[in-house]
């Protein structure tokens, strides 16, 4: 195992998988010679080549459309996104194409590739570069969309997303390429999609989360500690395919639930969570299960603005205090 940041585990992936097919090749704007916006590209151009590493002009339905076709044809493109926000511009050619190709010719073509990219606010982004995706692609038939928290899971899922053979979409919020984390060095370790983790085991409550919410959600379970409340907290970082096994298991001995999401809380992917837990764990419940999310206001530039209409642990407590 290896101390590194998110960033450095990330760069780590693209490196090994690029290196183990030659298939396996990168495009987006400034990823090249600028070396990416978040750095996570930095010195791949000059290791592999422009054949391998692409700078593209600003147009996220050209060269997404472009990494499509590629796919179809045996390549497997990684697409980064400046921003996931910026992916909107391709959702036609995300949504009817990258994900429909495979159904639509009964099988016999194949969309290999991934579109990954910082999803969420950063610090002082402002509205149009603050934007969680997670719920529009997670309501996509034909696409699997993962959410990693921790520098280990970065670079597993991203390793088995680009051996993946279906489009994924691969959300990294901002705010975590800095952080640091045990990695390991095997070549060949992935993490898979469609399993949650249990990151801290609990009897009173479930704190169930994904990207950075995971972090705010851990810093809760320690204040309810010293109340003597048990949390547990649950990574669910596969979103599409979703592991509601390991979430009803735990909701069932707990028999209380807490979905936090960064994503504005109207219609968010959250939600979804939360409907399926009702559906599936009525009978266990002891309260609502109980949903914090962002505010549904535009991302805000000033910092104090932005800081209310992100979940933090004192939303998280109000809520619990609800249901306990």
């Amino acid at each position: 195992m290896a101390t590194i940041t998110y960033r450095d585990a990330l760069r780590l992936a693209l490196i090994e998988e690029m290196d183990r097919d030659t298939l396996v090749m990168l495009m987006g704007e400034d990823i090249g010679r600028y070396q990416g916006t978040f750095r996570v590209t930095q010195g791949l151009l000059e290791k592999y080549g422009s054949e391998r590493v692409m700078d593209t002009p600003i147009t996220e339905p050209g060269f997404t459309g472009i990494a499509i076709g590629a796919a179809m044809v045996g390549v497997r493109p990684v697409v980064e996104m400046m921003t996931m926000s910026f992916s909107i511009l391709a959702f036609d050619q995300i949504f009817n194409h990258a994900a429909k190709v495979h159904y639509m010719t009964n099988g016999q073509l194949k969309v290999p590739m991934v579109i990954r990219g910082p999803s969420g606010a950063a610090n002082q982004l402002s509205a149009q570069h603050s934007q969680s995706v997670d719920a529009w692609y997670a309501h996509v038939p034909g696409l699997k969309v993962v959410a990693p928290f921790t520098p280990q899971d970065a670079k597993g899922m991203l390793k088995s997303a680009i051996r993946d053979d279906n489009p994924v979409i691969f959300l990294e919020h901002p705010t975590l390429y800095g952080a640091k984390g045990d990695v390991s060095e095997d070549t060949e370790f992935v993490t898979p999609f469609g399993k949650a983790h249990v990151l801290k085991e609990g009897s009173d409550i479930t704190l169930l989360a994904y990207s950075k919410m995971v972090q705010t959600c851990l810093d809760t379970a320690e204040n309810l500690h010293q109340q003597g409340i048990s949390a547990e907290v649950i990574d669910i970082r596969s979103l599409l395919p979703l592991d509601m096994e390991t979430i009803s298991s735990s909701v069932r001995k707990t028999n209380r639930a807490v979905v936090v999401y960064e994503g504005w809380r109207n219609g968010g992917f959250g939600a979804e969570i939360a409907a399926r837990i009702s559906e599936e764990c009525f009978d266990y419940l002891d309260g609502p299960v109980v949903r914090v999310a962002g505010l549904n206001v535009p991302m805000p530039y000033a910092r104090n603005l932005e800081l209310e209409c992100m979940p933090k642990p004192e939303n998280i407590l109000e809520s619990i205090k609800k249901i306990l």
